[in-house]
């Protein structure tokens, strides 16, 4: 299969419209596979991992542009790249876009909006910390979508907004709601008393959509970027956030969701939590539960629990008579049916049917389900791994147990990501469906504004074919799913749902559930 390649020298385009391009020559005929990235070192060792570099390619500087496409054959290859040439050339003709011309810069957006006071970053990561310092510069808070901004550039950037009592969510901040409004990759959620900050992006919009599902709404939700509790940062967004929603009148308690923060930063954050006088929930996805408690607030294990507890606070705080059962007998009459369900599904299967994948767009539901699976199987594999023993050689290949987060760089470079594109869990999908060792597949669904219009839309067909390639193995296979999102968000939470039990998914509540409905079906004896 010829692979062919386009530099541009020079050129420079948003990631925005760099993932949109590639994601089209993906769904040409005969195109296997593409990639539309800056030539940056980074970029170039993403591309060698996945099989698309070439020797041309390694001339290429940072602020070149790199179109690489494999396909069926030369001529289709040729088509590909005349295609992205010709979209990247494309501008709006006079008068397309209205008689005035955009701002091109954030100052000249600045002088004609005054009254702005919040700038949306989405560039390639060597120029995002400069277009971040021009947007702090100009009184601005910052949601800095990019990545692949330096440690140090984002110390920096961090430092002066909170000297100047600015906020600078990010980088890699894929989701926050401010005053009702979602910004990137967030659902639409109903203002209320909860105020979430959060360093990952599908954590804070799964305990959102549940609390939304639960009839509590958010007051603000501040998404800091997945590093910022590192000792190198030392969570200085997560702090600034907590001590901003402590002193929000409309905030009646405080919910805080992330991986397990350096031991230092922790310490820090829960010593605000302390100062505070509002209930706070805490998430540390797979960290120790007692300094939280010692510090006196919430713990919590999961998402799905974090958000259930947080609404419990809510709903005691509205002065609601009998603010529900216990959290702990919710969860446990849930797990109990889960059990029910799974021995009904697991008599489906053949003796050497006994291994799980994991196939996400949202690098928080992976970890999550990495962290369930791997207190009650052995030996569960990631590319989320922390323990490189259980690791993945080749993220392509899945081996025994298996969680892949499809969102991280080695599957997004140059590639729309999952969210926006099921292309690549489409084909995974029908790779583990020829493994007769798999019983169930587990996917998520995220809805929302910014991400896929049908996701269930593009991913049911491709269920359905799945199941029947097994099927015409004398093999059932199971496909598990969750759906994050709520019946307000442009795609419909019970008609994606839908959509997806039609062509033969289960689908649980959440990701915690579906996470645990996957396991009692590897392991009936649980």
């Amino acid at each position: 299969m010829p692979t062919n390649c386009l530099i541009k020298h020079s050129t420079y385009h948003d990631s925005v419209a760099l993932m949109q391009v590639a994601r089209e020559l993906t769904q040409l005929p005969g195109v296997l596979d593409a990639a539309v990235v800056m030539g940056t070192p980074a970029n170039q060792a993403i591309l060698r991992e996945a099989s698309l570099m070439l020797p041309e390619i390694e001339a290429a500087a940072a602020n070149d542009l790199v179109i690489v496409v494999r396909a069926e054959t030369d001529e289709r290859a040729a088509h590909a790249l005349q295609v992205a040439e010709n979209r990247l050339a494309h501008r709006p003709e006079s008068g397309e876009t209205g008689s005035t011309p955009p701002p091109r810069t954030i100052r000249q957006a600045v002088r004609r909006h005054p009254g702005a006071n919040l700038a949306v970053i989405s560039v390639a990561g060597q120029y995002a910390a400069a277009e971040a310092w021009e947007a702090l510069r100009n009184g601005l808070h910052v949601f800095l979508f990019s990545d692949h901004v330096s440690l140090a550039d984002e110390l920096a950037l961090k430092q002066y907004a909170i000297e100047r009592g600015r906020l600078l969510m990010g980088p890699d901040c894929g989701t926050a709601i401010l005053n009702g409004v979602a910004l990137g990759f967030a659902n639409d959620v109903p203002r209320g008393p909860v105020g979430i900050v959060a360093a990952a992006g599908t954590g804070l919009q799964e305990v959102s959509a549940l609390l939304a599902r639960l009839g509590v709404g958010v007051s603000q939700a501040i998404g800091t970027g997945g590093r910022d509790l590192s000792a190198e940062v030392g969570g200085l967004t997560m702090l600034a956030g907590v001590r901003a929603l402590q002193a929000d009148p409309e905030t009646k308690g405080l919910l805080l969701v992330s991986k397990p923060p350096d031991e230092a930063v922790a310490a820090r954050v829960l010593a605000q939590v302390r100062q505070g006088d509002k209930p706070t929930v805490i998430c540390f996805l797979g960290g120790d539960a007692a300094p939280i408690a010692e510090a006196g607030a919430i713990p919590a294990r999961t998402l799905q629990e974090a958000a259930y507890r947080a609404a419990t606070l809510a709903t005691a705080a509205d002065g609601a008579e009998g603010a529900g059962t216990a959290v702990e007998e919710i969860i446990e009459r849930e797990t109990a049916e889960l059990r029910t369900l799974a021995r009904a599904l697991q008599e489906r299967l053949k003796p050497d049917q006994t291994y799980l994948r994991g196939l996400f767009s949202g690098g928080t539901l992976a970890a999550e389900t990495l962290l369930l699976w791997s207190e009650r199987l052995d030996d569960v594999r990631s590319n989320l791994a922390l323990d490189p023993r259980l690791g993945l050689p080749d993220p392509a290949c899945s081996v025994g147990h298996c969680v892949v987060d499809l969102g991280a760089d080695e599957f997004t470079v140059g590639r729309p990501h999952p969210m926006l594109d099921h292309t690549l869990r489409a084909r995974r999908l029908m790779q583990e469906a020829d493994d007769p060792q798999v019983a169930a597949i587990l996917l998520d669904v995220v809805l929302g504004y910014g991400v896929h219009s049908d996701p269930a839309g593009e991913l049911g067909p491709v269920i359905r074919r799945a199941r029947e390639t097994a099927a015409q193995a004398d093999r059932e296979l199971l496909v598990v799913a969750s759906v994050t999102g709520t019946e307000q968000d442009p795609q419909g939470l019970s008609q994606q749902v839908q959509t997806l039990e039609e062509c033969g998914a289960v689908v649980a509540g959440c990701n915690a559930a579906a996470a645990r409905l996957a396991v009692f079906i590897a392991r009936p004896d649980l």
